[in-house]
C-alpha cells in the first residue's frame, strides 16, 4: 500500500483530518493515525467495524456510504476498494456526499476494479469503473476535479490478472455567493 499512500498523503496538510470510507479491518486508518493524522473511520459491516475498532483503539462508525452526512470536515477521504460495492445507480449521489464531506481543495482517493458495469462474484456485488465511466461519474457529481488517474495490478498470488482504477480527485472551491440586488421599493402610483 505504500506506493498508494505516497501519492495520497503528500497532497494533504500535516496532521490532516482523514476519513477512511469503508475502512474494512482498519489497516489504512491505522497507518494514517501512526503518521499523526486525525482519522475518522466507518464501514457498513458490523464485524469489520469491531475489527477496525480493535486495530485502531478508537470508535469506528457502522455506516453506509449512502448515509454519509459530514460537511466540510475532511482534508482527505480514502475510499480504497470500498466504493466498488455501491450500486451504479447510487454512485453519483454517494460521490456528492463524499465531495460535501471534503473541505474545499480536499483530496479524495478511490480505488475500484477496472471495467464497466455491475456484476456479482461469489455472492458479492461489484460496480466496476474505467476511464470513461469515471468521466461520466464526475460529470454527474460536479465539484470534483481529476488530479491523477492510473491503473494498477494486484500483487496477491492468484489475482495477478486483476486490474484496478486508482484516482485522486480534488474538491473545487465552492462558488462565491452571488450578491443579491434588492428589488426597488414599491411606491404607490408606480408601474
Amino acid at each position: 500500500m505504500m506506493p498508494l499512500y505516497g501519492r495520497f498523503l503528500p497532497m494533504l496538510p500535516d496532521e490532516a483530518a482523514i476519513l477512511d470510507a469503508g475502512c474494512g479491518s482498519g489497516r489504512d486508518a491505522l497507518c494514517f493515525a501512526r503518521r499523526s493524522h486525525r482519522v475518522t473511520a466507518f464501514d457498513a459491516t458490523p464485524s469489520l467495524v469491531s475489527l477496525a475498532e480493535r486495530h485502531l483503539g478508537q470508535l469506528v462508525q457502522c455506516l453506509r456510504f449512502q448515509d454519509v452526512n459530514w460537511h466540510n470536515q475532511f482534508d482527505g477521504i480514502w475510499a480504497c476498494a470500498s466504493l466498488l460495492h455501491v450500486p451504479a445507480a447510487e454512485l453519483a449521489g454517494v460521490m456528492r456526499r463524499l465531495r460535501n464531506a471534503l473541505r474545499p481543495r480536499g483530496i479524495l482517493y478511490a480505488f475500484c476494479k477496472y471495467g464497466k458495469g455491475e456484476r456479482e462474484h461469489r455472492g458479492r456485488r461489484f460496480t466496476d469503473l474505467d476511464e470513461p465511466g469515471l468521466a461520466a461519474l464526475l460529470e454527474q457529481t460536479r465539484g470534483l476535479e481529476e488530479r491523477d488517474t492510473w491503473i494498477t495490478s494486484v500483487l496477491r498470488p492468484g489475482r495477478e490478472s486483476e486490474r484496478w482504477l486508482n484516482t485522486l480527485l480534488r474538491r473545487t472551491a465552492p462558488p462565491a455567493p452571488r450578491a443579491v440586488t434588492p428589488a426597488p421599493a414599491y411606491r404607490p402610483g408606480s408601474p
